[in-house]
């Protein structure tokens, strides 16, 4: 009897945790690139204090960005499924693409407004470091590994 008792307690606690693993994926919808861009405009907007010029000079700017990406994302997707594609490349074609991006936005933007995006830029790329170390070590814990010493 204690041992029926138990294997139903384990088995409701397993349901339990996987349904609430699941639940933590399936909360985020996917967006359109059209309501990415709004959100990325509406955003900068709000952030940098944008003029109306500015604002549509960078939803241009924005969108030329999201079709490259798409574009890039396929091409880099076929090159994967060939085995014709290096790290190397990769990073440098972001690198490139970085470049462009910044030298675009240093003409959109006043000086002011340029740095305070950059500071932006890093202070969200740092919380995204962060939360990314922060799911690998719950991944590896989940798996029975040893936490990651920072």
């Amino acid at each position: 009897m204690k041992k029926v008792f138990l294997a139903i307690v384990l088995l409701l606690g397993l349901t339990t945790f996987a349904q609430e693993k699941e639940g933590k994926k399936g909360n985020r919808e996917k967006l359109t690139p059209e309501q990415r861009i709004d959100l990325q405009v509406k955003r900068m907007t709000k952030d940098l204090d944008l003029n109306e010029k500015q604002v549509t000079e960078l939803r241009t700017l924005v969108t030329k960005q999201e079709e490259k990406r798409e574009a890039k994302r396929a091409e880099i997707k076929e090159k994967r499924a060939k085995n014709a594609i290096k790290k190397e490349e990769v990073k440098a074609a972001i690198e490139k693409e970085k470049a462009d991006n910044d030298a675009a936005m240093k003409k959109i933007l006043t000086p002011d407004q340029y740095e305070k995006w950059v500071k932006i830029r890093e202070e969200r790329k740092a919380n995204m470091r962060e939360k990314l170390m922060e799911r690998r070590e719950e991944n590896n814990l989940e798996k029975g590994a040893e936490p990651v010493k920072k």
